[in-house]
């Protein structure tokens, strides 16, 4: 009984949240819709790609503005891993990285659930950006 009574409690907390695993649609700050990232664990540890981009340009992009000395650096956009090497903490995922593939640059990031949004921030420095993803369905 001792044993029933804490497992019960722990599965009634998680019952609640919300995974990080799945697929999510990127929302810039002006609310316009950006791509779909599947996130998804590989070895432990979680990493998402691009599998779908919302443009009215090249519907199909390279990373030109990638380090030239990253191996993703010329290679598709749909389908690159953009997050690497997140590593679970408590309620949220933290010591990988994220790739801006628009600029080219990678930052320290941090996931994790807010409800059934998914918040992604990328640091720089001592500063940093959060941007709210939405579940897809």
């Amino acid at each position: 009984m001792k044993l029933v009574i804490p497992l019960l409690f722990s599965t009634i907390l998680s019952y609640g949240q919300t995974s990080v695993l799945g697929k999510w649609k990127t929302v810039d700050e002006s609310g316009e819709e950006k791509s779909i990232i599947e996130i998804f664990e590989r070895n432990d540890k979680v990493y998402g790609k691009i599998v779908r981009i919302f443009t009215q340009e090249d519907p199909d992009p390279i990373c030109d503005q990638c380090p030239s000395d990253d191996p993703r650096f010329g290679k598709k956009i749909i389908g690159m891993e953009i997050i690497k090497d997140m590593v679970k903490d408590g309620e949220e995922y933290t010591q990988g990285t994220i790739l801006d593939p628009q600029d080219g640059k990678i930052y320290r990031s941090r996931i994790w659930t807010e409800g059934a949004d998914l918040k992604v921030r990328g640091y720089w420095g001592p500063f940093y950006r959060t941007q709210t993803w939405k579940k897809v369905d």
